[in-house]
Order: C-alpha cells, then sequence, then structure tokens
C-alpha cells in the first residue's frame, strides 16, 4: 500500500489529535476502518482521518484526555530536587501528587495557591487498604 492510501497509525493520530491507543481501541470496536500494508502495519485511510478530523469535539476534551481524568483544584505544594519535582494538587476532596519536571514547573510558574488542573492518564491503579 502506498503511502497516498493511508497514514500510519500514530501519523493518523497526531492528525486527529488522539493517541495511537485510541485508534486502536476504535479499530477493535469498530468505530474506525483501518486496512493493513505489505508489513503488516495499520494504516488509516485519509477519509477516516478527514472524517474524524472534522468533528475533533466528538472525542476529545482538552489534550485529548476525557473529562473523567481531569482534577482541577489549586496547587498545595511544590518540592523541587535537582531536576525533578513533586508537585500536591487539592482537588476538591482529592489530593493528587505528580512527579514531574524542574522544567515543567518553572515554565507552568506552579507554585502554592495556583489554580492548576491534574490530568491523570494510567494504564494502572494503586489500591490502598481502607477501614480497620
Amino acid at each position: 500500500m502506498s503511502e497516498d492510501q493511508g497514514l500510519l497509525l500514530g501519523e493518523a493520530a497526531r492528525a486527529i489529535g488522539v493517541s495511537a491507543d485510541t485508534l486502536r481501541r476504535w479499530d477493535r470496536e469498530g468505530k474506525l476502518r483501518t486496512v493493513r500494508d505489505s508489513a503488516n502495519r495499520r494504516r488509516v485511510p485519509r477519509s477516516e482521518v478527514e472524517r474524524l478530523a472534522r468533528h475533533p469535539e466528538r472525542h476529545r476534551v482538552g489534550d485529548s484526555l476525557s473529562a473523567r481524568n481531569r482534577f482541577p483544584g489549586v496547587v498545595r505544594s511544590v518540592e523541587v530536587d535537582g531536576v525533578m519535582a513533586l508537585v500536591e494538587i487539592e482537588a476538591g476532596p482529592f489530593l493528587v501528587t505528580a512527579a514531574v519536571t524542574r522544567d515543567s514547573v518553572e515554565e507552568l510558574g506552579l507554585a502554592p495557591g495556583v489554580p492548576a488542573t491534574a490530568a491523570v492518564k494510567a494504564t494502572s491503579v494503586m489500591v490502598e487498604r481502607t477501614g480497620g
């Protein structure tokens, strides 16, 4: 299959504004039509990319994250150590701690009292013991 017949999955994801994992999931769910090239790589026909790019509000919120993964709040603390930092955000009843780079803290101007949103995207969930 030639390049003009479709985009590689990563290229299509960037053009639409979602992750390659999202496109794989949509392919499995039948929400996206893909084809395989001679190297067995998934390709997304340009017509599919154009269809999905026309209405980005239907499949993304903010930076390709679901609204359910966003915790707006206020920075409670910032601890910088070398090139990394721990940022605590108080988001309603939740306290979210993120390990980010020192550069990110500086670029975003993160400091106690600054409004910020924790965007959580993970492949695993930590479990804590509650109760007696």
